[in-house]
């Protein structure tokens, strides 16, 4: 259960910026929204938020963050290469930040023990990195590590609580690679669950990471998964009364692997040795069917013959139910594209069903539909946030909370009067001539 997310100095993220889910005191819709954790530092946390702000504001931005921290601890050990760089991007617009490092820090719950994971970086190197384990309520620092610029050396500082081969791990880290990664790719089991919850339990999906059919697909090959989906489909009204995953298995000359980086480009049949005839191979090819039934009849259509809202509702539906049934954190862009109003509500009121949620999982996500604010019990107050940017063009992140609204107030209204920020502020529109 993540619990909380810093980043700073991140593209238009200058200051540092804290999102926090966890709830506040407010006994509000505490059954159904929250989360108890057993930890005395956040009792409970918060199992949806929901980000709003103009365009160009920086919500997307605030998901990139996440992401690319993601992707730090993901790939640093394994894809980047020594001595490539990283892709970080600075505050830009202001010169004292342009060169300085990007933060970037998690703090998350996994099996009833706090975690909170940091680190610095440019677009060079990793310049600090650290854990913390909360075992009990004092923490124990598991390893540190930061660059010093004397002696060009980055300095490792254990604790007692991390156990294993430290000196192979840390010898094993380039500057340009997470120790974290690396110590994980070196079968460090203490860290393991760390990097598995980057890998496992946060699932981010923006237009750097769209929507697939595979987990959908996956949901459809199992009768429970196929019964969640169509009732679903049907309770979103779509029409749809039933789905399947319709396989075709094709033919095509086998093709072999290059190695030659001169023939890349070039790719090489593969041919029988015995009878220097071109082999064959075997793909195989799924697409989905939408069966649609009326009193007048029925009839099966292609998944690119529906409607775009049906067909990202399809797309969603799979990664949505395999986050609830796991327990995972779930952080989506634009939530509202192509998708009407009531059934985003629905997808939100799923997070917040004891039943349905039993594991733990998290929603987070941005949009423009402001009609969520007033939709009864759909959010609490510490569920909101906004995003917008200052005259620096530095965006910054605020919960509806700071501003204490009133019990029952339009929240809709206030935010489209600028009360809480996030809008964009126009100057007007002015006439144009047009001469035919």
């Amino acid at each position: 259960m993540l619990v909380e997310f810093r980043v700073k100095n991140f593209r238009s993220l200058r200051d540092e910026q804290v999102f926090s889910l966890v709830a506040s005191k407010d006994k509000t819709l505490q059954g159904t929204h929250t989360l108890p954790t057993g930890l005395k530092a956040a009792p409970n946390l918060l199992r949806s938020a929901v980000v709003y702000g103009a365009n160009a504001s920086g919500k997307s931005n605030f998901i990139k963050a996440l992401q690319f921290m993601r992707g730090v601890v993901v790939e640093s050990a394994t894809v980047v290469q020594p001595g490539q760089t990283f892709s970080v991007q600075a505050f830009r617009l202001d010169t004292a930040f342009a060169k300085e490092p990007t933060e970037f820090e998690v703090t998350f719950i996994l099996d009833g023990v706090r975690y909170q994971y940091g680190f610095a970086m440019t677009s060079q190197r990793i310049v600090s990195e650290y854990l913390l384990v909360y075992k009990a309520f004092k923490p124990q620092r598991w390893f540190e590590r930061y660059f010093d610029a004397e002696t060009g050396k980055d300095i490792y500082d254990f604790g007692f609580g991390l156990k294993g081969s430290k000196s192979l791990w840390e010898g094993a880290t380039r500057p340009n690679a997470l120790f974290l990664s690396m110590a994980t790719q070196l079968n460090s089991e203490a860290l393991r669950p760390v990097f598995n919850w980057f890998v496992n339990g946060l699932v981010i999906v923006n237009e750097q990471a769209p929507l697939t059919l595979h987990k959908t697909i996956q949901m459809l090959d199992q009768p429970e998964g196929k019964k969640q989906i169509r009732d679903f489909l049907i309770a979103a009204d779509t029409s749809i009364a039933d789905v399947e995953v319709e396989v075709n298995v094709r033919k095509e000359q086998a093709v072999q692997v290059q190695f030659d980086l001169d023939k890349i480009g070039k790719p090489k049949v593969r041919t029988d040795p015995k009878t220097g005839q071109p082999e064959e191979e075997a793909v195989r090819e799924q697409r989905l069917r939408c069966s649609h039934v009326t009193e007048q009849g029925e009839a099966k259509l292609d998944l690119m013959d529906e409607s775009s809202g049906t067909r990202n509702l399809l797309f969603l539906v799979g990664p949505v139910f395999d986050v609830l049934r796991k327990g995972d954190t779930l952080v989506i862009d634009e939530l509202d594209t192509s998708l009407h109003p009531l059934l985003v509500r629905e997808s939100v009121r799923m997070f917040h069903h004891p039943e349905l949620n039993s594991g733990g999982a998290q929603l987070i996500f941005t949009t423009h539909d402001t009609s969520l604010l007033d939709t009864p019990d759909l959010f609490r107050r510490d569920q909101v946030w906004f995003v917008e940017k200052d005259r620096d063009q530095a965006s910054t992140l605020v919960p509806l909370s700071d501003f204490s609204p009133r019990k029952n107030e339009a929240l809709e209204r206030g935010y489209l009067m600028g009360r809480y920020g996030g809008i964009p502020f126009l100057s007007g529109m002015l006439p144009v001539e047009v001469t035919l």
